[in-house]
């Protein structure tokens, strides 16, 4: 299906649909070079339509084979304001499983007080903007900031990434305004962000809350993070209203 923004830009989406009526929605947001049809997203996709919750997918802007010019996260709220308002009339509720730049769209979405999310699951979600001081970080910011780097992520990676892509408030200062709950699933063996960027983005956050950490998981949906986000959609739809405590780390094996 297609998905048209609030600027106009065409975002090419697929829906997984469950043979009895769903417990939810689950909208998946994908983090930088990833897309709706990579192996990851599609796996987490079928693990979740076999735990009963319908699932939108979709390309962000300046991925895969949606228009438009990736901005790391700055208006990428906007493409999860289409796919959240492409299933919000259905009825049941919605929540939003996002990783990476993903995440911070989706935290910056929620943030700016929707009525129509459920919850928020956020994946290998930076706290600050900081990159990590290692060779990664550095590949990270040749790519992402760089006229070089711009143009072999469009060539090699199918990325389109803006000039100039502004920094707005980091996600450590959204998830206190979010007003709904919000699950933080984070690897201990991420390569980018270390658990440090959960530990803060928790502390920030409002009831209810709830922190998972996964020992064996790297960064964003790789296999070893199916297990905790399942959980994670399931607590977000089952919290107590009493806003109770819930700090939780875990290994998911």
């Amino acid at each position: 299906m297609e998905l048209i923004t609030s600027d106009d830009v065409r975002l090419e989406a697929r829906r997984w649909f469950t043979d009895s009526p769903p417990r939810a929605t689950v909208v998946l947001v994908h983090g930088f070079t990833a897309s709706r049809s990579e192996a990851r997203v599609v796996e987490l996709a079928t693990a979740l339509l076999g735990a009963g919750f319908a699932v939108l997918a979709y390309d962000a802007r300046g991925h895969g084979d949606s228009g438009g010019e990736a901005t790391l996260g700055d208006v990428e709220d906007r493409d999860v304001a289409a796919a959240v308002a492409a299933v919000a009339g259905d009825g049941i509720p919605v929540v939003v499983v996002a990783a990476s730049m993903g995440a911070i769209a989706a935290l910056r979405y929620v943030a700016s007080g929707p009525d129509s999310v459920a919850g928020v699951v956020a994946v290998s979600c930076p706290a600050r903007w900081r990159l990590p001081r290692n060779a990664r970080g550095l590949a990270s910011a040749l790519l992402t900031r760089t006229p070089l780097g711009r143009r072999l992520a469009r060539e090699r990676m199918g990325v389109r990434i803006a000039r100039g892509c502004a920094q707005a408030a980091p996600p450590v200062e959204l998830v206190g305004a979010l007003g709904v709950p919000l699950a933080i699933v984070h690897g201990r063996r991420d390569p980018f962000l270390d658990v440090d960027n959960a530990e803060l983005l928790y502390a920030a956050a409002s009831e209810p809350r709830r922190l998972v950490v996964v020992d064996e998981l790297g960064h964003a949906f790789e296999a070893e993070s199916v297990d905790a986000i399942l959980a994670a959609v399931a607590w977000c739809l089952d919290r107590a209203p009493s806003g109770e405590p819930t700090r939780r780390e875990v290994d998911v094996p």
